[in-house]
Parts: structure tokens; sequence; C-alpha cells
């Protein structure tokens, strides 16, 4: 039976059988237990599918998991401990030294460091391009040894809609998967397989949690890039594993190589899992998901129209406004609306802007993003401040930009708070 986002949200997962609890339980062991040693040595092998050390998998973890792929219409999902070890594991799946990849410029400013310093320390070369570049000019970016493409759905803090059918068509043209960071839009507002793209991944610490409880990750894969199709550009997938006894995970798991992989080597060897409890608190927020986007897309469209209209204000950046230069790619790809957040920018100086935050009653000043209460955040004070004033304008973070992540509040309030806090300047 064929099942909508809604009621995925709920029931995706678990399902209780006679005498289970009707709530996923925590399964709160490192280890399980088997009556054999033959039965342990199969699951060693991967001959046999079940559990027996939490870093690699555990009940909790996969049933949420299992919600996630559901979400997002993919054929498998993995937990990560956080949305930076779901973008590192995702392109460390596929890449090693010696190889390269593309990202878009306008990304988070953390994931934006690990690929542009972090990846580069293990070998990894990474090219930043402008996604309003055009096909030509990205195109010369391509390199023999390139192994994917990256982009955010919703960047942050800049709020600018990526063009995954572009970029996926473009991808596919060099022989490579798009990967897209779908944590602003989440599955509710966009679901990036439709539109071409080959692997997914969330922050789960935002919109999915909801309520600020637990920092999380995870790695989506729709199943359908053919890597066997491109077999020298992928060999650890499509060669044998010498360290998995010559298992060549293309034919050994179909679909699921790439997530199969993933776990076999990166949770095996790196293991950022996260703790079951953590997982049973995302099933918890991934329970109203869809109820709470509904409200956050609300709740921003008011506040939106608001500061666009308010003479303190000197641009305003959400693409759900008619007036905005994304507006046409929200209507395709979030067309029940983008998400909460909101990026603008006050008439004034850096300081009127850290004044302006000062001022605020309930909106609250904090580096997370994306759940139920209101909160406010000045990037290239905070978040990006390790980036230099070249990388913050390559990166679309102007100084006065503000991300305004507008939550589940009364509207009214919000946009009152806003105003005393504006009059205070």
């Amino acid at each position: 039976m064929k099942k909508n986002l809604e009621t995925i949200c709920i029931h995706g997962g678990w399902k209780a059988t006679k005498g289970e609890p009707q709530q996923l339980p925590i399964y709160q062991s490192t280890t399980f237990k088997y009556d054999t040693s033959d039965q342990m040595a199969r699951l060693f092998d991967l001959k046999d599918s079940g559990y027996f050390y939490t870093r690699l998998a555990n009940p909790t973890n996969d049933a949420v998991a299992k919600k996630i792929a559901a979400l997002e219409g993919g054929v498998g999902a993995v937990l990560t401990s956080s949305g930076q070890a779901a973008n590192f594991y995702a392109i460390f799946n596929i890449c090693e030294a010696g190889d390269h990849f593309i990202t878009a410029n306008n990304i988070y400013g953390g994931t934006f460091n690990l690929f542009g310093v972090t990846l580069k320390k293990l070998g990894i070369e990474c090219t930043f391009i402008d996604p309003e570049w055009d096909d030509e000019r990205i195109e010369k970016e391509f390199r023999p040894n390139t192994k994917c493409f990256f982009g955010e759905t919703i960047s942050n803090p800049g709020c600018n809609i990526f063009d995954i059918e572009r970029f996926a068509k473009m991808a596919h043209k060099h022989g490579v998967p798009l990967i897209v960071d779908n944590t602003f839009a989440t599955p509710i507002n966009c679901r990036p397989f439709e539109w071409g793209c080959d692997i997914v991944t969330h922050s789960t610490t935002k919109y999915m949690d909801g309520h600020a409880t637990q920092v999380g990750g995870c790695v989506v894969d729709s199943g359908n890039f053919d890597w066997d199709a491109h077999a020298d550009k992928y060999p650890t997938l499509t060669t044998p594993d010498e360290s998995y006894h010559g298992t060549i995970y293309t034919k050994a798991f179909g679909k699921a190589a790439y997530c199969t992989k993933l776990v076999t080597h990166l949770m095996r060897d790196l293991g950022s899992i996260p703790a079951p409890q953590n997982s049973f608190l995302l099933n918890l927020g991934l329970e109203t998901l869809a109820l709470r986007m509904r409200q956050h897309c609300a709740n921003a469209q008011k506040v939106a129209e608001w500061l666009e209209k308010n003479e303190k204000v000197g641009w305003v950046n959400y693409a759900s406004l008619p007036s905005n230069k994304n507006y046409e790619l929200a209507k395709k790809y979030t067309p029940n609306g983008t998400c909460g957040v909101i990026a603008f920018g006050l008439k004034g100086t850096r300081e009127d802007a850290i004044k302006f935050m000062d001022n605020l009653d309930f909106i609250s000043i904090v580096t997370h993003v994306a759940d139920a209460r209101t909160c406010v955040l000045h990037p290239a004070s905070h978040t990006h401040r390790q980036l230099s004033e070249e990388q913050l304008r390559e990166a679309g973070i102007a100084p006065d930009l503000i991300r305004l992540s507008v939550g589940i509040e009364n509207a009214e309030d919000i946009i009152a708070d806003l105003e005393q806090a504006m009059a205070k300047m």
C-alpha cells in the first residue's frame, strides 16, 4: 500500500507486532547475542543480515533510517552522528586521495571548510563553482578524476534555491552522481530524487528533530546511479574488496551497494554513529515533521512579507516571495513552501545588525537553526567567521546578512519582537 508523507512520518520504519511496543523502542546495547559461532561469522562475512555491534548497525537507528529513506523515496539510508559526518561520509564513500569533486560555493560554512580544507588534507580536491554561472563555464571544471557534484537544496545561510534538475543532468553527462543536502527543505517540501539527484544528505539536527534535542545526520541513496556503468571511476564499489573476502558491492548488493559499503568501510573504521537514544528522539521529531513544516513556512511567509515592506530593511532573500530571483525555481522544486529560514539585511552597518539582535526579546541568538523556536544569527560574525572576506563574497555571505529561522510560535508575536528590536536601533 502506497502511503503519503504524513503517514510515513508516523508509521515508517517500525511496525509493531503482537506484544511489541507501539512506539519504537531504544535498543540501548552495544552488542547482540547469537547461539553459535557460525551465526556470528556469517554476519561478519556479509552472508547474513542482522545485528552484532551497534557501531555497524542497531535496530533503533535502522528503523529511523528506514523512515527517512521512505520519506525521500530512497532504497536505503544510514544515520550518522551529525550532519557534518553525513556530508563527509557521502563524499568519502566514493572519493579517495587523488580524486576531485565539484560543489556549489554557497553551502554552509562548516561544509565549505570540510570540503576546502579538511578533505584537501586527505588528498581530495574540491572546486567551488557559482551555481549562477552558465553551463559551459561550470562544465570546464569537470576532470577525468571528478567523482561527484554537491549542492544544497536551499543554501545555508543565503537561502538560494539549487537547480537540482539542471545539475543532475550536468553531473550525469560527465558520469558522476549528484549529491544534495536537503536539510532545509526536508522531504516534506522537496524530494531531490524526483529531479535526478542520486544521493541526499541531512543534518537531522534541524527540522527533522525540530526541538534541538539531538545532533545527527543521514545519508540516503536513491539506488538510481549505475556504478557499474562507470566502473573505472568507482573501483571500490565495482571491484573485489580484499578487506571483505573479495566482495564486489555492486554485484553482491545491487542497489544497496553504496549504503552497504558506507557501513562496512566508514562506520567500521571511523564510527560516527548516533546513539540509539538520539535516534529515538529524532523519531519523535519526525512524527510531526509534516505538520511543523507547514507552520514554519506559513509563519516565514508572513515575516518575509513584513520585512520586505519595512523601511529599516535593506533587502530580503526568501524564495517564496514573488519578487525573489529564485521564485520560479521555488515554485518548481518547493511548491508547498521552502522552509522557515529567511536571509535579510538591515540598512546600516554590521554593528547595527548586532545591536538589533541584542535587542530581541524571545527570539534567541543561537548557532542552531530550524527548530520550533525562532532564532537569529549573524553568519559573518558566527558560523562563517573562519572564512576570509573574499570567501564570504564568493559564498554570497554579505557582511550585513542576518539569518532568521522562523519558528512555530504565533507569527504576530514574532513580528512584534522584530519590530520592537528595530525601534531601539
